[in-house]
């Protein structure tokens, strides 16, 4: 499998290229040259598969032979090495729990996945190569923790001040060896713009190769297409068809879906459920994309003015607005309405459900599901992770589990940073880089 720049002024690469590049030279993500549909078999026997063997059969492709049958198999295993339920709501919706991993966040298994395909490319090297990654909240814990450790990598991330709830911070800031934290001055699009110019800037890339941890990595971001697949195979005995709702920031986990949905995976419709970063509603209205400055939400891990992963989505559909508008739908909610929202799913049935799940949950209900239709929103991270919030709204705490109480008493490490030089010089000077 060959994978091209989307801006189409690179030379197309392989799995492994574009896994070790992240971002292509002209600035570009990487994009599959072709998806082949599985066969229909492979859904009409989903239901008998384990997780190991879905993911395989869905991944493969994508990755061809650059990493052995056996090998790749034992990555999966050990990446999806948890559950991922899928708890009913109301009778026609049920949320999908994506927290079950070691830094309760969705972001566990492309971070994990990406790290153990970076590590196996890297394996017979003695070279290191420098994950640069930005993080609006989640990402950042689950590449810190998927990477520690990680033979010949060196992690340094970039997190908006003041922007992401403390336990996130703890999170990315106390682990240690291999992993560094830049608290930047600014918002995530200040940070993920430091990244992209990073990766153009030679005086780095000369001295220190870099590759990216964020979805714009195909590593990072296609393995998030199980999720849909664990999905159906839960709720295919339901005969219904199905409407997903994704709270989306840089819209890596809903592309993942779409690409599922290519592979042929049943999906009725897909809601892009945002916050008041609403740049996609916008264009699905108008016709025009215009990227502005993120607004700070309580869902802040979906802060994103300029989410980098649309081109994709807009590439899966053949660049046809009106075919993007048939099968996807885009809504904005405010915090007072995801607030409520939370209120409500509490009142219903004792679900508590964090700020994004809750924005995922209000996307079904602007939809609007016929008696046909099963409607799954996406929870992408565990409530406590945003303690106040949840605190504030619901008016009682959430159990502290095993994976957050271990950081809350660490000490945070971080260097603080307000500009695009800072960076470079902390990149190109930064004590203890082996090159």
């Amino acid at each position: 499998m060959q994978f091209y720049s989307l801006n189409k002024q690179a030379p197309n690469v392989s799995y492994a290229e574009a896994v070790v590049k992240g971002l292509a030279p002209d600035r570009g993500l990487y994009f599959p040259e072709s998806i082949t549909p599985l066969p229909a078999s492979f859904f009409e026997n989903i239901e008998n598969m384990d997780k190991v063997e879905i993911a395989y059969e869905a991944i493969k492709q994508f990755v061809g032979d650059e990493i052995p049958e056996v090998d790749l198999k034992e990555i999966l295993a050990d990446v999806l090495s948890f559950d991922f339920p899928i708890e009913p709501i109301t009778d026609n919706i049920g949320t999908l729990e994506l927290f079950h991993g070691p830094t309760m966040a969705f972001k566990d298994v492309g971070a994990r996945f990406m790290a153990r395909c970076l590590g196996y490319f890297n394996k017979d090297n003695d070279g290191h190569v420098t994950v640069l990654v930005a993080t609006s909240g989640d990402t950042g814990g689950a590449v810190a923790r998927g990477f520690l450790g990680v033979k010949g990598v060196d992690v340094v991330i970039l997190y908006p001040n003041g922007k992401v709830s403390d336990i996130q911070e703890r999170q990315l800031t106390t682990l240690g060896q291999n992993i560094k934290a830049l608290r930047v001055d600014g918002v995530f699009d200040d940070c993920q713009d430091m990244v992209k110019s990073a990766f153009l800037d030679g005086e780095i890339t000369d001295v220190r190769p870099l590759t990216s941890a964020n979805s714009i990595n195909v590593a990072r971001w296609m393995p998030q297409l199980f999720y849909f697949l664990f999905a159906y195979q839960q709720t295919k005995k339901l005969g219904k068809e199905i409407v997903f709702s994704v709270p989306s920031g840089n819209f890596g986990n809903i592309c993942a879906g779409i690409v599922a949905n290519k592979l042929g995976l049943p999906v009725k419709h897909f809601v892009a459920a945002v916050n008041v970063n609403d740049t996609v509603v916008n264009y699905l209205e108008t016709g025009k994309y215009e990227p502005k400055p993120s607004t700070a939400t309580i869902s802040n891990a979906m802060d994103v003015g300029n989410p980098s992963n649309f081109i994709r989505i807009q590439q899966l559909f053949d660049n046809s607005f009106e075919d993007l508008k048939k099968d996807f739908s885009s809504y904005s909610f405010n915090d007072d309405a995801t607030r409520e929202a939370m209120k409500e799913i509490k009142a219903g049935n004792g679900y508590i459900a964090d700020p994004h799940g809750a924005v995922g949950y209000l996307g079904l209900k602007e939809y609007g599901l016929s008696e046909n239709e099963y409607g799954i929103f996406l929870e992408t991270a565990h409530p406590v992770k945003f303690l106040p919030v949840v605190e504030e709204t619901l008016g009682h705490g959430v159990a502290i589990p095993p994976q957050i109480e271990e950081v809350m008493d660490k000490e945070k490490s971080y260097t603080s940073i307000s500009t695009y030089d800072e960076l470079k010089s902390y990149l190109l000077n930064e004590t203890g880089y082996k090159n």
